[in-house]
């Protein structure tokens, strides 16, 4: 049985590594927030189209990583490398679909959701350079999904960290023009992430094969793309593919109401948002760990010791949140004036930034059942959960946005109902239907 020890082993490189990650959204929104609105806004809408194609990929990867933490905790080794392989052959070809879509249609599918001419056009400035990181966040993933499965999570921290690191530097010289360097505002924040990006995979293949024993994990390249293998791990991909995308599709959709309430308001979404990703680090990470322990523990034939695991961690998790929660929620404008030095722009994002705070708090918690739930192997019930919950989001959102055009933070509302139904839905699953002998 994990003790609570334990659990803070897996999820603490976890959680460094996501605060690391984060950095990177910081930095951007940070950097940009003092060039101006109208890039603000722009690396918002760019960015979350950017995230929507990528969750497709994290789904996989999340689906990938179930397996592997299923076969290391059958202690069939040698099968977990040849899912890493296939699932990089698989989402590298999923990268160029995407980024030639992208190249093709952006422009036509961003204009159509973005009505400020101003904000379309550097959005797509952003937008344009964006697309290169498919190639590397896409394979990024997978190596997450490796160290992840076999409980190895220590590289993640690593990694992050040089990711970070990277960015910022980046970021500093290509936004404002520093060093010599041109001055490339939101074109700039765009460049540096995918560089980071560029870094990140560089390290995880050097990383991967100076300690990783390659033999035990099966780390050798296919001479072909195994068929039977992807139709197995896409069984349970697909629904976490589809999962992610509908989730941070309604997210987008959050956006695209929030700008036809005007360029503050967006502004205001966009600075509550960066810190909005960071303080659901916590819960992210403890997610992430239910997932891979449930798998992990399944794969072991130690089924009855599932519940009072996701209990231990969900527990774990809010005690942590409530330590994340207690600054933004006592000091929001000192918070805020990371982001920017306009005194009312603060004040206009000190509401919803209190409403994202009970948001997470809810999500410590739900974020951890749900996807313990996905962790037993059951991704379609998951997605069912999944989907139920968010045409309750769209609808809140649609009148509270679009017919009422209620403020934003109003609008935020949204995020707690939305983590309150999931939970909702993981625990009727857990209680009422028979999940524990899925085959993976």
């Amino acid at each position: 049985m994990y003790k609570s020890r334990d659990i803070l082993t897996v999820a603490s490189p976890v959680f460094l590594s996501l605060l690391a990650q984060n950095i990177i959204n910081v930095t951007d929104t940070a950097f940009l927030g003092r060039v101006g609105e109208v890039e603000l806004g722009a690396s918002a809408m760019g960015g979350l189209y950017y995230i929507c194609a990528f969750t497709i990929a994290f789904g996989f990867s999340t689906g990938s990583q179930i397996v592997i933490g299923r076969r290391n905790g059958e202690r069939q080794y040698a099968a977990v490398g040849p899912v890493l392989f296939q699932g990089i052959m698989f989402l590298f070809v999923l990268a160029a679909l995407l980024f030639a879509f992208t190249r093709v249609a952006g422009g036509g599918l961003m204009r159509w959701m973005i009505s400020s001419d101003v904000v379309l056009e550097a959005t797509m400035d952003f937008l344009n350079i964006r697309v290169y990181g498919f190639f590397f966040s896409f394979v990024n993933v997978m190596f997450r999904a490796f160290f992840v499965g076999i409980t190895r999570t220590k590289a993640l921290t690593f990694n992050a960290l040089l990711m970070a690191l990277t960015n910022v530097v980046l970021d500093w010289l290509l936004i404002f023009g520093h060093g010599g360097f041109p001055r490339m505002g939101v074109e700039g924040a765009a460049l540096a992430s995918v560089i980071a990006e560029g870094v990140s995979i560089v390290f995880f293949v050097v990383y991967t094969w100076l300690t990783v024993d390659r033999r035990r994990y099966g780390l050798r390249w296919p001479r072909s793309f195994d068929f039977g293998l992807m139709k197995r791990v896409l069984h349970i991909s697909i629904f976490m593919m589809l999962q992610h995308f509908f989730s941070m599709s309604t997210f987008f959709l959050f956006f695209i109401v929030v700008e036809r309430l005007g360029l503050r308001a967006l502004a205001v979404a966009n600075i509550v948002r960066s810190l909005y990703i960071v303080m659901f680090i916590p819960a992210n990470a403890f997610a992430t760990t239910a997932n891979t322990l449930v798998s992990n523990t399944i794969g072991a034939g130690r089924v009855r010791e599932v519940i009072p695991l996701v209990r231990r961690i969900a527990l774990v998790s809010l005690g942590v949140m409530l330590v994340f929660c207690v600054v933004p929620g006592l000091f929001p404008q000192a918070v805020l004036h990371v982001y920017t030095n306009d005194a009312s722009l603060i004040a206009d994002s000190v509401a919803s930034l209190r409403v994202i705070v009970g948001a997470a708090l809810i999500a410590s918690v739900a974020s951890v059942v749900f996807n313990a739930l996905s962790g037993t192997g059951n991704t379609r019930p998951a997605f069912a959960v999944e989907i139920v919950v968010l045409v309750a989001y769209v609808l809140y959102l649609y009148f509270a946005g679009m017919r009422l055009h209620l403020p934003v933070h109003a609008c935020f509302v949204v995020e707690p109902v939305y983590f309150a139904g999931l939970l909702a839905g993981s625990l009727l699953y857990f209680r009422f239907a028979s999940w524990g002998d899925k085959r993976v």
